[in-house]
């Protein structure tokens, strides 16, 4: 599975922006995709995750402002983000697991390069 990810900028705090993951590969439903950060000198952080087109996770932190979603025709998975605040700045990544357990492990079995998000205040 390789993964593409787009959508990443500069945005005020409490502004919105929307991430968008490609992904080529063979997988399956029951796998699962979704996103994790890093911010400087702190370590990686799941944000959110999907399996199943319906089965959703996200961190305590996010959870009220974003939303991950698929949209199989495209085969693309998007992250929307809002009400942003300057502590959501990181380097957001797009990943895939073939099991939840290890998504939430932060065991990757592959993940795209990563997109810069930065929220001023």
């Amino acid at each position: 599975v390789q993964l593409q990810a787009s959508g990443g900028g500069l945005v005020q705090a409490g502004g919105s922006l929307r991430l968008s993951c490609t992904v080529s590969g063979n997988y399956y439903s029951n796998n699962v995709m979704g996103w994790y950060r890093q911010a400087p000198g702190k370590e990686r952080e799941v944000v959110a995750a999907i399996t199943g087109g319906d089965i959703t996770h996200y961190a305590d932190s996010v959870k009220g402002r974003f939303t991950i979603s698929e949209d199989n025709a495209k085969n693309t998975v998007y992250l929307a983000m809002n009400d942003l605040k300057p502590e959501d700045t990181a380097v957001y990544y797009c990943a895939f697991s073939t099991t939840w357990f290890k998504f939430h492990q932060r065991i990757f079995d592959s993940w795209g390069q990563g997109t810069l998000v930065t929220v001023s205040s």
